[in-house]
């Protein structure tokens, strides 16, 4: 009998000189034969823990033996931390994260453009197909006509059914790019998730922006549009061409002045040489609507078209600047058009129609803008903090993978 024992069936134990021989070695090899931490014969055998802490061990490795075991969906055990990640993988939506441009039509505020974008996505994560709930396990009593006792069973976890938890996604960070007032239309940039950053990004790099704007000659209203109060109505059969296309360079030559002097460069510099070279000569902080070129498109009495790229505008300052060359041209003038058709590098092409609103679209343009951004802040500001890029680049890769 071993000392210490009070049962009345006799343990293995060792013999005196199997014990001695092992305590003189101090460590002693354990059996191939069996696997490591089975059984409390195995962990008796280290003379140097003592008997106690092997005694212990081994009550703890019989108590286990009993536990049924979790499998794996090919019978192997479960890796810790890598069940989770992989149940995910099986189908469950990503949120797309980056810049894509959208198409606003007049008439429609800008808030509910970006409201209508996000509960269009958020429909479609939300229907798309989830991870499968977990599942533990549990012991229920046997059936009744086997012997009695408890059935190990497993059984999922109802907490995490979709019909308890309710939708996965409730709401979605969407911000806005440059605004457009309810009256015009035209390219409108969203962002979500890093494009969120990616947005105050671009705001830094201070992009020009394209408006198509129409005009109509002979009469004008309190806020400069064709829908409001008519104040006064005029002649315009004096109005040519020529005359028109002489006072846009007038207007394009003053606003010229103003943005070298808002960009506080020198102009005697190589610096400025450079930039000018790059066309990155713009005031870099606030200012001043400045318009950087101005052209006639299309021209027919009493209506006309202008092509305006500019910075740091509204909508409402373009109505002006349309009534106030209607002034210099000795007659009056009302917007009837303003029509964003490029802001920084976002063109009409890229812009997503109302019928385009979903999440393959959306996760689509994306893509196809992500490198167009990239480049442009990489031209803007060239000593810009690499870790932006690396961000970028890392988004770039999380959104192709999903």
């Amino acid at each position: 009998m071993c000392p210490g024992y009070s049962g009345t069936r006799p343990p293995r134990c060792r013999s005196s000189s199997s014990s001695s021989s092992s305590s003189a070695r101090g460590t002693a090899r354990p059996n191939p034969a069996l696997p490591a931490g089975r059984g409390g014969g195995g962990a008796q055998s280290h003379g140097t823990l003592g008997t106690n802490r092997g005694a212990a061990r081994g009550s703890l490795t019989r108590s286990a033996a009993h536990r049924p075991q979790q499998r794996g969906p090919h019978g192997r055990p479960p890796q810790h931390g890598a069940a989770p990640e992989a149940a995910g993988r099986g189908g469950m939506a990503a949120v797309p994260s980056g810049l894509f441009a959208v198409y606003k039509a007049p008439g429609v505020a800008w808030n509910r453009v970006r409201d209508a974008v996000e509960a269009r996505l958020l429909r479609e994560l939300n229907a798309a197909p989830a991870r499968p709930p977990r599942s533990r396990i549990r012991f229920l009593p046997a059936a009744s006509a086997g012997p009695p006792g408890l059935v190990a069973v497993r059984v999922p976890v109802l907490a995490e059914h979709r019909l308890v938890r309710g939708p996965r996604f409730t709401q979605l960070k969407i911000g806005a790019g440059h605004r457009l007032d309810v009256k015009a239309s035209g390219v409108f940039v969203l962002g979500v998730g890093h494009g969120n950053k990616l947005l105050s990004h671009l705001y830094s790099c201070h992009l020009s922006k394209v408006y198509t704007v129409r005009g109509q000659f002979g009469k004008a209203t309190e806020d400069f549009s064709d829908t409001g109060k008519l104040i006064e109505k005029t002649t315009f059969d004096h109005i040519t061409r020529e005359k028109l296309e002489r006072i846009l360079a007038v207007i394009q030559g003053t606003n010229h002045k103003a943005l070298l002097m808002h960009s506080h460069i020198d102009m005697k510099t190589q610096e400025a040489y450079e930039l000018a070279v790059k066309g990155l000569i713009r005031p870099m902080g606030k200012s001043p609507p400045i318009i950087t070129a101005i052209r006639c498109l299309q021209f027919a009495l009493p209506e006309f078209q202008l092509e305006i790229h500019c910075l740091h505008e509204t909508q409402q300052y373009l109505r002006k600047v349309v009534h106030e060359i209607g002034l210099e041209l000795k007659s009056s003038a009302v917007c009837t058009q303003v029509r964003r058709t490029r802001d920084g590098v976002f063109t009409l092409d890229d812009a997503l129609l109302r019928t385009q609103w979903n999440l393959q679209s959306i996760r689509s343009a994306i893509l196809d803008c992500q490198l167009r951004v990239k480049t442009e802040l990489e031209k803007t500001m060239g000593h810009w903090d690499g870790s932006v890029l690396q961000e970028m680049d890392a988004e770039t890769a999380h959104t192709a993978d999903s």
